[in-house]
């Protein structure tokens, strides 16, 4: 096993560590048992994830003393849903958990926010810990204690702030991915590089080739960096009352995407959210605030590493530039009936923009539409 490198996230009392690491998931046992009122968890994986890792986790806490049960649900954005809440609340319940029981989060980002939301409302709050098997949830989904689920109106509109306990980041989950599932989860590493450390892509466009194709050293450097840098904006903006909705970019025009697409496999978060980054630059040169460079600069390297740059490069679908601002219009950053956006002065210089017409908006939509 490679040696540990740990994060903090400072929240006071309800601070916790991030751990990065290779053969994390062999030790996790010894890791969370310290963290434990009882000596027991549930562990929750959807069926994809179970097959790849639940029997180590076990083996894990089997060993550190650890009782364990588990539930598993279907793969796929879809699960994060009223109906798989409610059949994890009523498992969890069945399983005659108590406030000293914890949930582990077992797999990628549907898993962490669905979990956590889960454990937030059994018995008003039990612990939980994230294990994040995905690139996009280490890197993003399992840090900073967004939990949710999604609605009809929206992507996750339903949910609540609750912190983990611990997040163990493996990085050998990563050798089991697809590279499509690998590319989504890069698209929020760059983000990080893109809304304020420009430094940061510069070295992901020397790096992301390698960081795709297996370097387990360029992996593990980039979400140290990424984990860092959402560990020192939660910490500074836990509830995203202001800085932390810098996080948010690309995903104001992203999620409008997956809403139309219903949250399916045609398109996968980091897809949209690529697609979003890439229109929020262009947006920005559009109203004269980035250079254009800056922005061809962002849409030539997420295209380099194969993830789709415009709305067309998606599929066959036709899109709806009204259909698409009527999502934008759900989102959660919508203040006085105005859509937040977040939008660049450059690389690396990400800000909140509440004052963009929506005619320009339209405009944009139409021609990433038609690219």
């Amino acid at each position: 096993m490679s040696s540990i490198e740990r994060l903090g996230v400072d929240l006071g009392a309800r601070s916790y560590e991030i751990l990065v690491g290779s053969g994390l998931l062999a030790t996790a046992g010894h890791c969370i048992k310290p963290l434990l009122k009882q000596p027991r968890v549930i562990v929750l994986s959807d069926r994809a994830v179970a097959d790849l890792y639940l029997a180590t986790l076990t083996r894990a806490l089997d060993d550190a003393g650890i009782a364990h049960e588990a539930i598993i649900v279907p793969v796929g954005e879809q699960t994060k849903s009223f109906g798989e809440l409610a059949r994890v609340v009523d498992a969890l319940l069945a399983a005659r958990v108590e406030r000293g029981t914890t949930l582990v989060a077992l797999g990628g980002g549907v898993i962490g926010d669905l979990g956590g939301f889960a454990a937030s409302i059994v018995l008003r709050g039990i612990d939980f810990i994230q294990i994040p098997t995905t690139l996009l949830a280490q890197v993003d989904s399992s840090v900073g204690g967004k939990t949710g689920i999604n609605t009809t109106h929206g992507k996750n509109l339903v949910g609540s702030f609750y912190q983990p306990r611990l997040v163990i980041a493996d990085i050998d989950a990563l050798s089991t991915l697809p590279r499509r599932e690998l590319a989504a989860g890069y698209a929020e590493v760059a983000k990080y590089g893109l809304i304020g450390d420009a430094a940061f892509f510069g070295w992901l466009e020397g790096h992301a080739a390698g960081l795709i194709e297996g370097d387990e050293a360029a992996r593990q450097h980039a979400v140290l960096k990424s984990c860092a840098a959402k560990a020192a904006v939660v910490a500074s903006d836990e509830r995203e009352a202001g800085a932390r909705a810098l996080l948010n970019f690309g995903h104001t025009f992203g999620h409008a995407l997956e809403a139309e697409c219903g949250y399916s496999d045609e398109l996968l978060h980091g897809e949209a959210v690529a697609v979003g980054m890439v229109m929020a630059f262009d947006l920005s040169a559009r109203l004269g605030l980035c250079p254009l460079e800056d922005a061809a600069r962002v849409s030539r390297h997420l295209a380099s590493v194969g993830l789709p740059t415009t709305p067309a490069a998606i599929s066959d679908r036709v899109w709806d530039p009204d259909r698409l601002i009527e999502h934008m219009q759900q989102d959660k950053k919508v203040q006085d009936g105005k859509i937040t956006f977040v939008l660049a002065r450059g690389i690396g210089e990400a800000f909140l923009a509440r004052d963009v017409e929506l005619h320009e908006v339209h405009r944009l939509l139409q021609g990433a539409i038609a690219a």
